[in-house]
């Protein structure tokens, strides 16, 4: 696909954009750049020391409280030579010089920030231009079953632009069937179920049955990253609603090139750290008898109701999109005729 589009041309292969670097020759113009750390001096002059650029990358917004568990991830990325970025929303970096791979990675600080608000800012298509894949993941998984190597050789033989390791079965929060871990396979692009509040069937040919991975640890290629940070809203910081939307970076049939990895699975340990600020629930408050305070507030209620709140603008917005654009074809209409057969009405828990 990469080969097929050209996205990063020379600049001197193409037009000067819109004229606005007229004043420079496009021969100094590089449009290429990456994330790697650069010695400020070299052993010898003379020699011509070539800096090793890493071919994929790991961000990831962290808190100090997760110190533990984010050591264990980047611990096992840094041995596939990852490139590491760290997202700290909560401004305690000091904290983590004590770890021997600390100072490799690249660190970014902005206070009470999400993932997706990062990730807008701090990860332009064209500054991770070089790394094959993206993963941009939470930081409150266990990657006891899992590596990095071994699930890149498994996306890039079966073709996935965008796809997420399974969830191990007993993870404390698991919010889509798809995602959870099949014991039997490698990896699948779909899941059949009739339980629920949604039924996913054989011709379910959208998310969350198939075309579908969760924005918890989301691994895009490079083509796909560069549409889905045009997807992520500068302003709807919680990326609500966003993952149902994903098929359409997926660099073509979403239903094939979107995928969850089974055999490299993660455990989602669920630990909610926005709003994180320390202080208890009104629910927990309640359980102990204390008092919440003049404010009454609980920032974890109010960041589902913002969360909520942007989900409805989110969907507003491409509906609007949708309506605006004339000359825009949904490549994945919704499937409007039955299949001849008949199929059984009791589904089995199956996957492709």
């Amino acid at each position: 696909m990469e080969t097929k589009l050209h996205p990063f041309d020379s600049v001197e292969d193409n037009e000067l954009p819109s004229g606005k670097l007229k004043d420079l020759p496009r021969g100094i113009m590089h449009t290429r750049s990456d994330l790697e750390l650069r010695p400020q001096w070299r052993k010898s002059l003379r020699s011509a020391v070539k800096v090793k650029t890493n071919k994929n990358l790991l961000a990831m917004p962290v808190g100090i409280k997760q110190k533990e568990h984010v050591d264990d991830v980047v611990k096992k990325f840094r041995t596939e030579n990852f490139t590491i970025v760290l997202f700290h929303y909560d401004g305690k970096v000091d904290g983590w010089w004590d770890l021997d791979w600390c100072d490799k990675a690249i660190h970014i600080v902005a206070h009470n920030q999400t993932k997706w608000w990062f990730a807008k800012r701090f990860l332009h298509p064209d500054i991770v231009s070089t790394y094959d894949y993206i993963f941009l993941w939470d930081e409150d998984l266990g990657v006891e079953h899992f590596n990095p190597g071994r699930y890149l050789e498994i996306v890039k033989s079966e073709g996935l632009e965008i796809s997420q390791p399974a969830l191990d079965p007993n993870s404390t929060e698991i919010h889509h069937r798809i995602t959870i871990r099949s014991r039997m396979k490698k990896f699948h692009r779909r899941v059949y179920e009739l339980r629920g509040k949604t039924r996913c069937s054989n011709i379910s040919e959208g998310p969350p049955c198939s075309g579908f991975v969760e924005g918890m640890a989301p691994v895009f290629s490079r083509a796909a990253w560069r549409c889905a940070w045009h997807l992520i809203q500068n302003d709807l910081v919680h990326g609500w609603g966003m993952d149902m939307k994903l098929g359409y970076c997926a660099q073509g049939d979403r239903t094939k090139n979107v995928g969850v990895i089974d055999r490299e699975y993660i455990v989602h340990k669920g630990i909610q750290t926005l709003g994180g600020t320390g202080e208890l629930t009104k629910k927990t408050k309640k359980k102990r008898g204390t008092s919440s305070g003049s404010s009454g507030l609980d920032p974890r209620a109010e960041i589902r109701r913002q969360s909520t709140w942007e989900l409805k603008i989110f969907k507003e917005r491409w509906n609007q999109a949708v309506i605006q654009d004339k000359d825009w074809i949904d490549p994945f209409p919704r499937q409007q005729r039955r299949r001849k057969h008949k199929r059984q009405s009791k589904f089995v828990d199956l996957y492709d």
